[in-house]
Parts: C-alpha cells; structure tokens; sequence
C-alpha cells in the first residue's frame, strides 16, 4: 500500500517522459472532454472535492492513472495507492485500517486501485464493506469492462467513466507539451520535429499517449543532432500498437464486429476485422468456430452449403496452417458475407420454449410407436403413411393437441428457403388452419453509467408525473427526439414547471442540466424542487442566457415565439443538437370544425372566411422554421406535426372576446368581416353556434405543433 507521495506516484529524474509528464492538474489533462470538459459531472466532482467511488475504464494510455494523480495532487482527502498486480487482502486490511484512523480524525480517505481487475473475488470482497460503508472512496481503474472483471456489487456502488483513445488532435498537444516544458520535456532543447515525423508518430501510437512519448523520447534521446525526420521516427515505433487481449473486451468487441458485419453482408467490413484478429495473434480455430455457428445461425437454409462449405475451409486450414491458411480464413468469411441470409434456426429455441413453458402434452395416439402394443392400446393406429400420397405429403396433426395451431419455423424469403417458403405455408393452412405468425426482434450504442439511486428516482418520477400528464405524450416525443446520452450537457430553454428538465435530469446522470426561469421567483421555486437530489445531481437554474457555457442539446417547449433562433448556435458545442416543440399558429384550431351541425351553406362561407384570415396574418409555418435553422448553421433538419387534443370549455369570457359589443375592437368578428366572405345575418348566425357549443359542455379541442430537431454543423 502506497500513500499519495508513494512509490506509484513518485516521478525520479530518472523516470521515463511519459511519467515525468504526467498532468498534475485538471488543466494540464490532454483529451476526454466528455468526460472532464468545463461542466461534466467528473470535472465539477473532482473541483469540488466531492468524489463518490468511480471506476475508469478504457485502454492503456489514455489517463486512467493520471486522472488519479490529478485527483491525489487536488483533494483534501487522504489518499492511498494500491496496485493489484502486486497487493493482496494485506495490503487491503493496512489501507483501511489506514482510512478507519483518518475517519475518527473527521478526515476522508480515497483509496486508488490500479488494474482493479487483477484483484480475484475475495480481494474484492474483502474490499466491499468498507466502500460500502464509506470508510474508504474507491478509485479503481482497469482496461477491461468492468462488468465482466469487477464486482457486482461494486460496480452497483461506482460510477463507471469510460475514458476512450486521444484523438489526432489530443496527441498532437501531448507532443507540442513534451517539446514545450522546460522542466519535466525537452524545452530545454533545442528540438526539430518534422511535420511528417509528428504524423508517423501520432498515426502509429493509436491513440495511447504512453506509447507516443516513449517513442519520442527514444527518437530524442539517440539523435545528436536533436532533428526528428520521418527516417528517425519510423526507428522509434516501427508497428502500431495492438489493442489485444485473448480474454478482454478488444477480443470480444472485434469477434462481435466481424461477426455483425458478416451477418450485414458487408465482405469489405468483415475482411477488416478479420485481418484485425488474425494480426492480433488470434487463434485461427476460434475464428473457424465462430464462422461454423454462424453458417446455422445467419445463413441456415437461405443456403445450405454454406455449411459445407465452411468445415471444408476449417479442414483445409488444419491440414495446411499458417501463413498459407489465411486465405481459407478469407474465403470461409467471404463466402459467409456474401450469402443469403437466414436466421429460421432460431426456430428451435421458441420449441425449448414451449417445452420449458408448457405443461408436458401426451403425444398423439397415431403417432406413438405401433410394434410393441398397438393391440392393447390400440397406439400407431391412424397414421396416415406421407409416402403413400401425392406429393408423399398428407395433411395430419402431428404437434399435441394443445399445441395445435402453433408455429415454430418462420421460412425466410431469400435463397435455397425462398423455394420452400410457399410450401410451408401452404401445407400450414391445410394442416393447422391457423395464420402464419411472424415475431420480429428489435434489439437496442458512453461513455459513463451510475450506481442506482432509488430516492433520486422516486422523486423524478413524483415530480414529473406532476407537471402533468396531458403534456406526458409531447415530452416523450421531444425527449426521445434529442436522443440524450448519460454524460450531456443540456439547456432547457423554458424551464416552466420542469416537464423537460426533470426527464433530461433522469436521462442525464453523468451530465448536467440547465434551465431557463422565466424571473428569479419561478427559479426558487425550482430550485426548492430540486432541494432534495444531491448537489451534483441537481439542474442548474438561471433566468437569462448570459452564460459562456456550451450544451450538447437544447431542449425547448413553445420557448420561442417566432423563427428567431439566432442566439442558439452560440449555445452549443459544435455537432450540438436542438429539439424543439412550437406551437404552429397557421395550423391552430379552426372555430367553424366546432360546428359541423351549421347549415352546409353557412358552414362554407364561415370556413373561407376564417382560412382567410388565418392566410392574411402571415403566421411562421415549417418552411420559415427550416429556413431560420438553416441560416445560422444548422443541417439534417427535421420537422414533423404533433397533433394533441384536450377538453377546453368555450367560456362567456371567450365569446365576449370574439364578439365584442364595440364592432370597432380588434376582434375575430372584425377579421371575418373584412374578408367579404359572409353575408347579412352570416356573423349573428356564427355566434349562435358558438353559444350554443358552449352550453354544451367542453369541446375536443385540437392544438398542432411542430416538433423540431436539428444539428449544428461542425466547425
């Protein structure tokens, strides 16, 4: 065990760049923005000095244990290290015994494990009531899915950050920062790196800022005359880095690529991931397996050789090897991605099903076995022989009884099962009088996920079942729209009652939300809603938008008035996204729809009039709407029609307003007039029907918006 200034984070003049230029501070951390850009969850935890247990994840080089040092050199807590490879459930015990002394002192402890994974079950268990019971904060960090290598139980307790690969962009500044520090780089020297030598060295090193700095300083330290040309830089890294495991997620997620992209008939995708695996070292016999399973699995009867034709290669692999095996490698998969697809073997798992489901039924007294006491219990007897008819086919039941009717194989449409597929269906309508069923599978891709908090969602749910279920449709649509990802960043222009603050608060957790209050009073109110979630997981609300922070996603409820959506591009990241729901007032309800029982001639003239004056006020309608999006920058616009419908109660008040006793006012009666679409009597009549729509009661009222989503371009 290892406290902050210990031998896992001590940084000797003699440590290689890459370790003496780790980043001390969250401003000197190069890459992960979305994770640690200005107003991420991760970013305002670690300010704020208010960590909870969190596991990093990703590959090797991308800051998992710099984070930690970042959070060692930033926290009042104690901190302790412990490396996996080398600790055990000793080193555990010292470090909570450690924490348990700082406890009673009223000091927190943060306890860092690298390479969490290493620990086997009873290292983490014994580590699990002590994080449990918040005697020590957990910092794991590992480079495999935690939630195949961690435990459970653990995880449930830890909000996972998955950091990813720099980008080209990330290791560029890695580069220029190692040339640029005086101290802990090469500032000092006076180095010359080329412009193709830097794209070698970025290109090579994959996204792992270690190997790029190891490759550097081995390209500085044997050139005397400290200039870096191509030639030098090629010495340096000679073959990219491989992210991959036999047992870890890589292996894992490329078998899974290949497989998907065979399955997509994609050869040019599948021959990639395959070249990926078998450079990686991968077993060529696992590939074989897979491909075996899936010429059942996703080929299957659209055609039948596929099968053959895949042992055959696995056959011709294991007489010949390596390297020439390769190409019975590449024709399996070809082969595979350029068949006709079928996936009706899956038939025999909804059989298990029933089987599993279903109450065990007898089989059928014709079809049970006849040589042994078909005398005495009359079994086998009519059965109808399939040879003995036309076609060697005849129609008979064959399922049990209670399972009459039920269908298992669904034939595909494509290859050697398109030939088949008429047959099946025929000889079904003749033997089971039933219709063809057809089950279709739709499955569901962070970089973050949290423990779950049930107070946090208890009260979600009461507060946004009370802003109201008639708006419950409109919210869902907007949300789903904007397709929130766990670690945004999200503005709701008009705050209200909260309907879509506290939805993208729920789909939100790793990120943040803010929302705009109408004036500071409406603010209070909100912000004494959000009083009981814990302080990082509450929304921020403000009563302007004077603000220098940038959103993933804009959100909005009729927050704007017309196709003014100038100030929106300055709110957001570039790639941000907006979704908005605005009321279409070109599309509003009509008054003569409220009255179909009007005179048909009356009822003409009274619709002319109101369309007129609908046409003459020049509302925003889809095209304006799009055309202001476009404008200031945004592309892939979608706009679609949301149609809601509530009961409204036509008041004296609202007659009052529309047939005002001053025939001067401003009114809808007035605009009728002016169209010169109604005749003598036509206005009184109108009125009328309006009267007596409104002593009927309430009336089904229709309101359109436009629902809006659109994407601010990038750059």
């Amino acid at each position: 065990m290892n406290d902050g200034t210990a031998s896992l984070f001590k940084r000797p003049e003699d440590e290689p760049l890459a370790a003496r230029l780790r980043p001390r501070t969250l401003e000197e951390f190069i890459g992960q923005q979305h994770i640690l850009g200005e107003g991420r969850l991760l970013r305002r935890a670690i300010k704020a000095d208010q960590l909870s247990s969190v596991i990093f994840y990703g590959p090797p080089g991308t800051g998992k244990t710099t984070l930690a040092r970042v959070i060692a050199n930033s926290t009042s807590a104690r901190f302790l290290a412990i490396n996996a490879v080398l600790g055990g459930v000793k080193d555990i015990r010292e470090a909570v015994a450690t924490a348990t002394a700082s406890q009673r002192m009223g000091q927190r402890t943060i306890l860092f494990v690298d390479e969490v994974h290493r620990f086997n079950k009873a290292q983490q268990d014994a580590l699990l009531p002590w994080v449990e019971n918040g005697t020590v904060t957990l910092i794991g960090a590992t480079t495999e899915n935690p939630y195949f290598e961690v435990n459970k139980a653990l995880v449930s307790r830890s909000r996972i950050f998955q950091l990813k690969p720099l980008t080209e962009d990330d290791l560029r500044d890695v580069v220029r920062q190692a040339l640029a520090d005086p101290e802990r780089g090469y500032g000092r020297l006076d180095v010359t790196l080329k412009e193709d030598a830097l794209d070698h060295l970025v290109n090579i090193s994959n996204g792992d800022a270690r190997a790029l700095l190891n490759a550097l300083e081995l390209a500085v330290t044997t050139t005397p005359d400290l200039v870096i040309t191509r030639e030098v830089a090629e010495e340096s890294i000679q073959q990219r880095a491989v992210l991959y495991d036999k047992e870890g997620d890589v292996h894992f997620d490329t078998i899974s690529a290949f497989i998907k992209s065979m399955r997509g008939s994609d050869p040019d995708a599948a021959l990639y991931w395959l070249a990926r695996m078998v450079h990686a070292g991968e077993d060529p016999r696992f590939v074989f397996r897979r491909m075996i399973i899936f010429a059942s699995e996703d080929v299957g009867l659209a055609d039948p050789n596929a099968l053959q034709q895949v042992m055959a290669a696995a056959q011709a692999y294991e007489w010949v090897g390596m390297p020439e095996g390769r190409y019975h490698l590449s024709q399996a998969c070809l082969y595979l991605s350029t068949a006709p697809k079928s996936n009706s073997a899956f038939a025999f798992f909804d059989a298990i099903r029933a089987v599993e489901q279903e109450r065990e039924a007898e089989v059928p007294n014709h079809l049970r076995d006849a040589s042994r006491d078909s005398d005495g219990f009359g079994h086998g007897q009519g059965y109808l022989y399939p040879h003995a008819y036309r076609d060697h086919w005849v129609a008979q039941q064959y399922l049990p009884s209670a399972l009459q009717g039920k269908v298992f194989y669904q034939p595909g449409t494509l290859g050697f099962e398109e030939r088949v597929h008429l047959e099946v269906a025929r000889r079904r309508e003749a033997q089971l009088a039933g219709m063809l069923e057809a089950d279709t599978l739709a499955p569901p891709e962070v970089l973050t996920t949290s423990p779950q908090d049930r107070v946090r969602d208890r009260w979600l749910q009461r507060t946004v079942s009370q802003a109201g279920e008639r708006f419950g449709e409109l919210r869902d649509r907007i949300i789903g729209l904007a397709g929130l990802q766990r670690h945004e960043l999200v503005l709701d222009l008009k705050a209200g009652s909260g309907l879509l603050t506290w939805e993208a608060v729920r789909a939100t957790p790793e990120g943040q939300v803010w929302g705009v209050a109408e004036d500071e009073a409406a603010a209070s109110v909100l912000r004494e809603q959000a009083a009981s979630l814990q302080e990082l997981d509450r929304p921020v609300f403000v009563t302007g938008l004077d603000t220098d922070q940038r959103f993933d996603v804009i959100l909005g409820r009729n927050a704007l008035a017309t196709p003014d959506v100038t100030a929106l591009p300055g709110l957001l990241h570039p790639g941000g996204r907006v979704v908005l729901a605005e009321v279409a007032p070109a599309r509003a309800q009509r008054l003569y729809r409220l009255a179909p029982a009007a005179e048909e001639v009356l009822l003409e003239r009274w619709k002319r009039a109101e369309e007129a004056v609908y046409e003459a006020l020049d509302l925003p309608d889809e095209a304006a709407w799009r055309e202001a999006l476009s404008q200031v920058g945004f592309g892939d616009i979608l706009i679609q029609e949301h149609v809601a419908h509530t009961q409204q109660r036509i008041g004296p008040p609202a007659l009052a307003r529309w047939f005002p006793k001053d025939q001067d006012a401003d009114s809808y009666a007035r605009r009728l007039l002016a169209t010169n679409q109604l005749q003598d009597g036509d206005l009184d009549a109108i009125e009328r029907h309006l009267a007596n729509l409104a002593a009927a009661g309430p009336l089904r009222w229709e309101q359109r918006l436009l629902v809006m989503k659109a994407v601010l371009d990038n750059g």
